[in-house]
């Protein structure tokens, strides 16, 4: 049964003790194929490749590219789960945390359906986590550069909803930044386009996810509230 058939039958099944396991194991293989279908629309994007410098590269080197690519939305989804200012009631959070703790296991198993040896599936998961706890350390340091960018940006001290929305974007920005370095091997000089395009197509997938969680839609008027425009244009084409 694929997960949203599973879910969707979960709904319709009386409460019971073992409801939200099973509901927070289904939403995660859910979010890893919605991981799974964003990745392959980046990593077979012409300007992604050229970006990235695929034409240089061994096909092997072209697989790891894609695994980190993979591990940025499955993290991204970790981190937005957990985010202290989500917009969801105290008692919910719970869940939100169960499903979080289900998305290394969700793609495993994934990769699990796929015949990958059972000696890659423990590394997979582990690297998951791995990257999981760097990015949730670095988030200070990514919130600082967030600041001191959009100050120099603006020209002049930051507001208190200048705050509001770099914490809001906090954990695409962060991915995106770890993201990068893994990409290429920590020399990042010369490569801002690459890092720009990575904090776009990220920041576009972490709003439709970050709505959906909040149990709203992407308006126009959320569109417009963004104002990144240096690397959220694209947010609000249509």
């Amino acid at each position: 049964m694929e997960p949203r058939e599973e879910i969707e039958q979960l709904e319709k099944e009386d409460f019971s003790a073992d409801s939200l396991p099973k509901m927070a194991k289904a939403t995660a293989a859910m979010l890893d194929q919605g991981a799974i279908g964003f990745v392959a629309k980046v990593f077979n994007d012409p300007k992604f490749q050229k970006l990235a410098e695929f034409d240089k590269r061994e096909q092997l080197e072209k697989d790891r590219i894609f695994n980190e690519l993979i591990i940025a939305p499955l993290t991204l989804f970790m981190l937005t789960l957990e985010a202290p200012d989500i917009r969801q009631p105290e008692e919910f959070r719970d869940y939100l945390l169960m499903v979080r703790d289900e998305i290394p296991k969700a793609h495993v198993g994934y990769l699990k359906n796929l015949g990958i040896e059972k000696k890659h599936l423990a590394d997979w998961e582990k690297l998951i986590k791995m990257r999981y706890e760097e990015y949730r350390q670095d988030k200070l340091e990514a919130r600082g550069a967030m600041m001191e960018f959009e100050s120099g940006e603006k020209g002049r001290d930051l507001t208190s909803a200048d705050l509001e929305e770099i914490n809001l974007f906090l954990p695409a920005f962060t991915v995106a930044v770890g993201c990068h370095q893994h990409i290429c091997r920590g020399k990042t000089k010369g490569k801002d386009e690459l890092f720009k395009y990575l904090v776009k197509n990220l920041s576009r997938f972490y709003t439709e996810f970050r709505v959906a969680v909040e149990g709203g839609k992407i308006t126009p008027w959320q569109k417009t509230k963004v104002k990144f425009r240096h690397f959220w244009n694209d947010l609000r084409e249509k």
